[in-house]
């Protein structure tokens, strides 16, 4: 019999080789992949950075907020000035956060809608507050109506998910930071697609704890680039000995 004649142990053997050679193939483009998102998470933190760290600057004027993107804004810090609305507010809620050097507990924050001079309007997280602290009167404010000068991070909006609550705008309550949606339950002219989480150092004493902001970007790419590549590795170690043992048998 000819050496070329497929018999069904060396087509077992091909079928085998060739569905090695397709995970294998899979697995390493995966990891791949893993290595770009890195490279991508990387220059997004280190933009993120530059803009916490930066000067503040302005904020984008009015007329191009409606093209403005997540990425062209988001972290940036910027300086305003505006007139608090004292008779408006939307609380936040967050399972967790600090009030000074306190330990971690439930409660809210405080996003309250400031006034700008060309009639448009901005929502800025003043803050965290416990839930003891949820109604305006058990805070006073000497910012409340006045006219301020502040600095702070716009932030974009955050997204939902299948275990996000709903939101209960009647009572004036949320559990995401979406300002177009927050700013029409509460009547806003002109909003801006963004909010600003104001800075600790231009927050009023008390409450409010001003300097919400949580730095939270997760960069696990790296991981799991070395986990496909092992996964590869690992494929490839096992279908060589089972080639060995094979030959053998």
């Amino acid at each position: 019999m000819s050496d070329l004649t497929v018999t069904p142990r060396r087509g077992a053997t091909l079928l085998l080789s060739l569905f090695t050679l397709i995970v294998f193939a899979v697995l390493v483009s995966l990891g791949l992949w893993q290595v770009e998102r890195l490279q991508w998470k990387e220059a997004l933190i280190a933009r993120i950075e530059a803009r916490i760290h930066g000067e503040p600057g302005q904020l984008p004027a009015s007329p191009t907020w409606a093209s403005l993107k997540p990425l062209d804004y988001d972290y940036t810090h910027v300086r305003v000035t505006g007139r608090f609305d004292p008779t408006r507010e939307a609380l936040i809620f967050r399972g967790s956060g600090k009030v000074g050097q306190g330990s971690s507990q439930p409660g809210y924050w405080i996003m309250a809608p400031l006034l700008l001079a060309d009639g448009s309007s901005l929502l800025v997280n003043r803050g965290f507050v416990p839930l003891a602290n949820k109604e305006a009167v058990s805070r006073p404010d000497p910012q409340r109506g006045q006219e301020v000068t502040l600095t702070g991070l716009l932030r974009a909006p955050e997204d939902r998910n299948l275990f996000t609550p709903a939101d209960t705008a009647a009572k004036g309550e949320w559990y995401t930071r979406d300002p177009l949606a927050i700013a029409a339950a509460l009547g806003l002219p002109n909003p801006a697609p963004f909010s600003l989480d104001e800075d600790a150092y231009t927050a009023a004493p008390g409450l409010p704890a001003g300097g919400a902001t949580v730095f939270d970007i997760p960069n696990n790419h790296l991981s799991y680039a070395g986990t496909w590549f092992g996964l590869a590795g690992t494929l490839l170690g096992v279908f060589g000995f089972m080639m060995w043992r094979r030959r053998r048998g």
